[in-house]
């Protein structure tokens, strides 16, 4: 299920023959970049952390740091430009990487990163020591400590090391979103099953999760999801989850 394509057009249509039984609705919640968010608590870094805090478009407060711009005057492609950092720094992404993402020469992609980096410090820090920690310890942790063996980081063979790295900084991120949503569907189940509802959770992907729902419960079903997941931790940043509704998968969002 996780692995039915969504950037293709047909890939997505797949989705279309996942549909609610008969007097029953799909509600769809998904996190609002629930990476990001975590990579601000982690990272503790003030812009970050003030943009989501004040509601910003955090793609647009980086395409302003990065490209000197004022925020009211970031272009689309700009703000684009710049949700490729954002994202790719979650996954370690080279410069080499950004700069077959974007189409741009690899000293470009390059001065994208440092940039970013020179202006969100606590970013450039979290990376470093992150880095340097879990080759010292071996592994690194998630919020919740769970742990994640990296033996990579001290091979000899630099493009494994390279791996290595890329693993330390993206696990406790990832890693934590992944046990949020676990949480999270954990306190939406109790509560269904407390209120004896007819509501059940048929899938959970990455930062989505999907109930099945009968109509007459769907209101309250909603109010439920809303709440367990903007309540499952607490960070320094709101949690935010964007529901939808439909009678088949595809529909949803």
């Amino acid at each position: 299920m996780q692995n039915i394509p969504t950037r293709f057009e047909l890939g997505k249509r797949v989705r279309k023959v996942f549909k609610a039984e008969e007097g029953k609705v799909y509600i769809d919640a998904d996190y609002s970049q629930i990476e990001l968010r975590v990579l601000a608590h982690i990272s503790e870094d003030e812009h970050m952390i003030k943009a989501f805090q004040e509601g910003q478009d955090i793609h647009k407060q980086a395409a302003s740091k990065v490209f000197k711009t004022p925020i009211e005057q970031v272009t689309k492609e700009q703000r684009s430009n710049a949700k490729a950092v954002n994202f790719g720094i979650v996954y370690g992404i080279s410069d080499f990487g950004l700069g077959e993402q974007l189409g741009i020469n690899r000293k470009k992609a390059k001065q994208y990163i440092t940039e970013y980096l020179d202006q969100y410090a606590g970013i450039k820090s979290f990376m470093e020591n992150i880095t340097k920690k879990a080759t010292e310890d071996g592994y690194v942790e998630t919020l919740f400590h769970r742990r994640r063996y990296i033996p990579e980081l001290k091979s000899n063979n630099y493009m494994v090391r390279q791996f290595g790295t890329r693993v330390a900084m993206n696990t406790p991120i990832q890693g934590t979103a992944a046990d949020i949503m676990k949480i999270a569907m954990i306190k939406v189940y109790k509560e269904i099953k407390k209120r004896n509802l007819k509501a059940k959770i048929v899938l959970q992907v990455h930062d989505e999760m999907m109930l099945e729902v009968p109509i007459e419960e769907k209101e309250e079903v909603k109010k439920i999801m809303q709440q367990s997941m903007e309540s499952a931790i607490s960070l320094k940043v709101p949690l935010i989850a964007e529901l939808s509704e439909a009678q088949n998968w595809y529909d949803c969002k």
